[in-house]
C-alpha cells in the first residue's frame, strides 16, 4: 500500500525527488516549501521551485510557514496524519514535535558521503576541498545536525573539471532514485537504519560572500577546485584591471590547468592562463555582470587583456 507522506523542500535539488515519489504512486497530502519571493525588475512573487512542481502533478496543500516551531505550523502538520516526511533541501529547522509526529519519522536527503560534510553546502565545499568523491544519503532525521541513522546511500565520483553545478544536477537525479528505494523498503517493512560513524566528521559550512574572490597565490589545484566549487553560484571572481572608481567584477565558471608560470595573477598567454602560487590554470569560461556566460575567445574579443596584465 503506498504511503502517506509529506513533502518538505523548496530548491531545484528537491524537484526530482518530489517528482519521482508522486510518479512512485505515493499519497503527497501536502508540501511545506518556502513562501514565494520577490523576483525580477517588477518585483513579483515567485513560488519556489517546488512550489512550481507541487502545482505542476496537481498537489492542493502547499504550506508555507516562516518557522516550524509554532504550535500553528505543527498542527497543520499533525492534521495530515502521514506514514513519513520526506525533506530534502527544505530550509527550516525541524523541531522535535515535527521529527515526532509523522508515524515512521522524517527522512532527509543530504547531498554527501555522510558524516563527510555535514550542513550546509555540502556540494560546494567537496569540490572546494578537492574531494575525489561525495555521495548522496537518505538518513532519519534526529534533533542533531545531519547526524541521525542512514538507510541508504550511493557514491558518486567527482571529475577532476567537474563544477559544483554539473554534482547538483548528478546528485539530485541519484539522490531522488535513492530516496524512492528508502520509501519502497519501509512500505515493504524492510528498512535498514545504520548509526553513522563517530569518525571522519566534517562540516560544510555556508559559503560566505568574503571567501568567493579568487585568490592567485595559492597553488593552481587550489584556486582551480575554488572556481568550479563555486560555480555557477555564486561564483568565484576577479576584478579587471583599470576599471575606473566602479572595478568590474567577473566571475569565472569553468577552469583547467594551465602551463607556464609568473607573478600570481598575471595573463601568460592569450588564451586567458592566468598564474597562480604555483604553474598557472586557464580560464575557460566566465561571465560579466548582467551578461550571459561565454567563453573565454568570446570574452576577450570583447575584453582584450594583453600578455602580461594583472588581475586581482
Amino acid at each position: 500500500m503506498p504511503l502517506r507522506l509529506v513533502f518538505m523542500g523548496t530548491p531545484d535539488f528537491a524537484v526530482p525527488t518530489l517528482a519521482a515519489i508522486v510518479t512512485r504512486g505515493h499519497d503527497v497530502a501536502a508540501v511545506f516549501t518556502r513562501a514565494p519571493q520577490p523576483a525580477g525588475r517588477g518585483m513579483g512573487l515567485r513560488p519556489s521551485p517546488v512550489e512550481r512542481e507541487a502545482r505542476r502533478v496537481g498537489i492542493a496543500a502547499v504550506l508555507t510557514p516562516s518557522t516550524l516551531r509554532s504550535a500553528e505550523a505543527q498542527d497543520a502538520l499533525r492534521a495530515h496524519r502521514v506514514d513519513a516526511a520526506v525533506v530534502v533541501a527544505y530550509g527550516l529547522i525541524l523541531p522535535r514535535p515535527v521529527l515526532d509526529a509523522p508515524r515512521f519519522g522524517c527522512f532527509n536527503l543530504h547531498a554527501s558521503a555522510l558524516p563527510r560534510w555535514r550542513g550546509a553546502a555540502p556540494i560546494n565545499r567537496a569540490i572546494m576541498a578537492g574531494d575525489a568523491e561525495t555521495g548522496v544519503v537518505v538518513m532519519r532525521m534526529l534533533e542533531g545536525l545531519d547526524t541521525g541513522p542512514v538507510a541508504m546511500a550511493a557514491r558518486i565520483a567527482i571529475g577532476p573539471d567537474m563544477t559544483a553545478g554539473e554534482l547538483h544536477d548528478e546528485l539530485a537525479r541519484r539522490g531522488a532514485d535513492l530516496m524512492v528505494g528508502a520509501l519502497d523498503a519501509l512500505e515493504h517493512g524492510s528498512l535498514e537504519l545504520t548509526p553513522q560513524p563517530e569518525e571522519g566528521v566534517t562540516y560544510a559550512a555556508k559559503v560566505d560572500k568574503s571567501e568567493t574572490r579568487i585568490d592567485w597565490t595559492r597553488p593552481w589545484k587550489a584556486v582551480h577546485d575554488h572556481c568550479r566549487g563555486l560555480s555557477p553560484y555564486p561564483g568565484a571572481w576577479f576584478e579587471l584591471p583599470d576599471c575606473s572608481a566602479s572595478p568590474a567584477r567577473v566571475k569565472v565558471l569553468r577552469t583547467t590547468r594551465g602551463e607556464g608560470a609568473a607573478t600570481p595573477g598575471t595573463v601568460i598567454d592569450d588564451k586567458l592562463t592566468v598564474a597562480c602560487g604555483d604553474s598557472a590554470v586557464r580560464i575557460l569560461e566566465l561571465q560579466r555582470a548582467g551578461r550571459q556566460p561565454m567563453g573565454a575567445k568570446e570574452f576577450l574579443r570583447g575584453t582584450p587583456l594583453a600578455v602580461g596584465t594583472r588581475l586581482s
